[in-house]
């Protein structure tokens, strides 16, 4: 079997008057990610991984911050427009794992929500789509809630049909 494996990684600051999206997900906090997109780190991260398993870049490449056809846009589309790249090429997603960095707010309650959310975006059982959290034990960036940051490892197959 065909394997390629790729790892990922994403860091964004918290910000007033931003909603906070991880993994597709809204979740109610006062503070929000701020960036180009939605800065959705856990979805950003899933995508470079993805992406660096077949040497194909990063999302910086595919969706510059200095393009405004992509300011505001939802990643779950961005990761969509990523796995056809990744499928094209005659390949799929075997699993994913992932961990989110932050100090609060407390993401566990959320987690099935963003399996359920990434799975379904890229045609993936949620139990092949691990997603974690923890703190950064009030440590650096995260630990002092100036940021969220996500990391991801994605193993791709060679389809059948491409063998």
């Amino acid at each position: 079997m065909n394997l390629r494996i790729g790892n990922g990684y994403d860091i964004h600051r918290l910000g007033e008057g931003r909603p906070l999206i991880l993994g597709g997900i809204a979740i109610d906090h006062e503070l929000g990610l701020v960036g180009h997109s939605d800065a959705d780190v856990l979805t950003h991260a899933i995508m470079d991984a993805m992406l660096g398993a077949l040497s194909l870049g990063d999302i910086g490449h595919y969706f510059p911050p200095t393009d405004d056809r992509w300011k505001g846009a939802d990643s779950i589309e961005l990761l969509g427009q990523v796995d056809r790249l990744v499928r094209d090429r005659g390949w799929e997603i075997v699993n994913i794992d992932s961990v989110i960095v932050a100090e609060r707010p407390k993401l566990k309650p959320h987690i099935n929500a963003m399996r359920d959310r990434l799975g379904g975006a890229l045609g993936l059982d949620p139990g092949c789509v691990g997603v974690k959290a923890t703190t950064n034990e009030k440590l650096g960036a995260e630990g002092r809630e100036e940021g969220i940051s996500a990391q991801a490892v994605v193993l791709l197959s060679k389809t059948d049909s491409q063998n």
